[in-house]
């Protein structure tokens, strides 16, 4: 098994801290912004989203003049993260109290909850729990003016699309347009992996945020010291492949495949078979709880495993003992499908296992989400993906490839979110320190924030503008280290920029892109100090961090460590498949690269009068040159269907 990424922490239970009002970090972070009008808050697993909300809450119908709270969670079984807490005993000034009546993820059919909800709309009660769908229903009974003065929380905003097929995404766009309400929106992952923005800019520019890194929580928190996120290759049936990377020591949450992608045997029922014979011997299925006692074969310890993927009638069972699991021996291992990743709670869990790569990046962060819980059983925590490797037998062999460019872009992503944030500043001259604050490093040639929209992206919004460019499919081809580094750096990077932020001008863009590609290469470096010089890992090489400038990160593929490893992992004869799949056409444009870079061509040939060289040794001008005969073979195509 390749560990991809190994990340350390300092275990200095700040995060988990609380403050005379019974506030951790995250949540008196939030609370600072409660009288905003639009607030969204971005912030990992565990770190007390659900609170910080009941904080806000409280504080707008008490102080500020609003008259209901309406809470809105993805499913059912999420709505008890918002059931009536005692606050007050910790310092605050009210406690969260939801009549029952008003807590609409209990059982019962849709058309009951949205009565209630017209109900609680007309009635002195101020506080509501419902589902998304819920609250979509709801919504077709009222007029938008229902909403004023009314404070609207979205938990796992990342449902919300600012497509226009997105239902729940119309129902907010219809509030924030037609009413006076509140909206506070929040998510453990603000990326989608469809690439469908949440808002669309003008909406998203509304919202004040709330930014708390998954490197905030973890290093503030008390047990866990470290985290790694590795990936496993295997040929023919995953099944037979499990167990190199299972660890039935430790506590664990399998996720198959999808039955509808490549990795699944297309028979889920004997996939779960086939993994519990691999740890042991059925002993019985317990009639209450439905879970399943296993005899380990290496040594006879009794396991209790929970299936979430059998489907019938003993599922709820299980369902339940899950929600109400209080100690460390209860369980050790559950396999799922689609669930025990959202909003799941298991602290004890210390590896999440998922066969096959997940189309949304979204999701792999949720999974990730299960196993990264502060709890004094483990110190060590870890995600492993088992891939399947390209077959050059197999007719899906470009599928394959891009699933395992994915699954090592998913990881790249990973590393950037998980690991501490450097602040860079521009370095003026040779004189001038090349450090400063702790994470703060100065580089030559480098564009700081010159407007307030790029200080916001670079603020707020950093990570997922990575992750689209993460997804972007001429990027991942950079993997194996067959586009030039310039290319990636001062074409397709921008490209991405342009199309996730259509306003910002050609500086903006570089200021934003030169962030962008120095925190890639450089983020979770390490430093070290030879004599009284200081060096830091770039790519595949030391630099004197007084040598850092621009013109060099661009110089370097900040997607390095992916390449290391499919050439370490893979034997020849696979890397070439890779390799020959990814061009297997030499010249290969995507439309909103050719937007991007025809000007660029143009404003070569004014100003050199000529037209770029497709042969040059500039890997740019190489690159708008290939865009030429680009243009050209399309037009000739064009013509002779004429």
């Amino acid at each position: 098994m390749e560990k991809l990424i190994e990340i350390n922490y300092n275990q200095t239970g700040k995060s988990k801290h609380e403050n005379d009002y019974g506030m951790r970090e995250m949540q008196a972070r939030a609370f600072e912004k409660r009288e905003s009008q639009y607030l969204l808050v971005k912030a990992p697993p565990a770190s007390g989203k659900s609170r910080a909300l009941m904080f806000i809450g409280l504080d707008k119908l008490i102080n500020q003049g609003l008259n209901k709270v309406i809470v809105a969670v993805p499913e059912r079984a999420i709505g008890a993260s918002f059931k009536s807490t005692n606050l007050k005993s910790s310092g605050f000034f009210a406690d969260w109290e939801v009549n029952p009546k008003n807590n609409l993820t209990s059982p019962g059919g849709d058309k009951s909850k949205v009565n209630s909800f017209v109900r609680f709309m007309n009635s002195d009660d101020n506080i509501l729990v419902c589902t998304h769908s819920t609250l979509r229903f709801a919504y077709e009974k009222l007029d938008d003016k229902v909403f004023d003065e009314c404070l609207i929380a979205i938990d796992e905003f990342h449902h919300v699309s600012a497509d226009v097929d997105s239902r729940l995404g119309d129902v907010l766009r219809n509030i924030i347009r037609n009413s006076s309400a509140h909206i506070v929106a929040m998510t453990g992952s603000y990326f989608r992996g469809d690439s469908v923005p949440i808002l669309s800019h003008e909406e998203e520019e509304l919202f004040d945020k709330v930014t708390y890194t998954y490197y905030e929580q973890l290093d503030g928190y008390e047990h866990l010291k470290s985290f790694g996120i590795g990936y496993h290759f295997y040929q023919g049936k995953y099944t037979t492949a499990i167990h190199e990377v299972l660890d039935t020591n430790l506590k664990t949450i399998i996720h198959i495949p999808n039955v509808n992608s490549g990795e699944s045997t297309k028979d889920k029922y004997d996939e779960v078979n086939r993994i519990i014979d691999l740890i042991g011997v059925v002993e019985y299925q317990d009639e209450e709880t439905g879970i399943i006692f296993v005899k380990r074969h290496e040594d006879g310890k009794m396991l209790k495993i929970a299936d979430l993927v059998d489907d019938q009638l003993d599922r709820e069972k299980v369902v339940e003992y899950l929600r109400n699991m209080t100690e460390l021996d209860d369980l050790d291992i559950i396999i799922a499908l689609g669930m025990a990743k959202e909003g799941f709670d298991w602290p004890y869990c210390e590896h999440t296992l998922t066969v096959g790569y997940r189309g949304s990046l979204t999701e792999i962060v949720q999974i990730i989400g299960r196993s990264t819980r502060d709890s004094y059983n483990k110190s060590h925590a870890r995600f492993t993906n088992l891939i399947a490797q390209p077959d050059a037998e197999d007719d899906l062999v470009t599928y394959s490839v891009n699933t395992m460019l994915k699954a090592i872009s998913a990881s790249l992503l990973m590393e950037q979110v998980l690991t501490p944030d450097f602040k860079f500043k521009r370095r003026k001259d040779d004189g001038e320190k090349t450090s400063g604050k702790e994470g703060e490093l100065f580089v030559k040639g480098f564009k700081e924030p010159s407007t307030e929209n790029v200080k916001k992206i670079i603020d707020n919004d950093i990570n997922d503008l990575k992750a689209q460019i993460f997804q972007d499919p001429q990027v991942q081809k950079s993997f194996t280290g067959d586009v030039e580094p310039e290319v990636l750096n001062k074409v397709l990077i921008p490209k991405v920029i342009q199309k996730v932020y259509p306003k910002l001008t050609d500086e903006e863009i570089e200021e934003v892109r030169q962030h962008v590609v120095l925190d890639t290469a450089l983020k979770g470096s390490k430093t070290e100090e030879v004599g009284n010089k200081k060096f830091i890992r770039m790519a595949d090489k030391f630099i004197n961090i007084e040598d850092l400038e621009i013109n060099l990160i661009d110089s370097i593929n900040p997607f390095q460590k992916a390449y290391e490893v499919l050439s370490r992992e893979l034997d020849a004869p696979v890397l070439k498949i890779i390799q020959e799949s990814i061009e297997a056409k030499r010249i290969t444009f995507d439309e909103s690269e050719l937007v991007y870079i025809w000007p660029k061509v143009e404003e070569f040939f004014q100003r050199n009068g000529k037209r770029p060289d497709s042969s040059s040794t500039d890997p740019i001008e190489k690159r708008m040159g290939e865009a030429v005969l680009y243009m050209q073979e399309l037009r000739r195509k064009k013509e002779n269907e004429q």
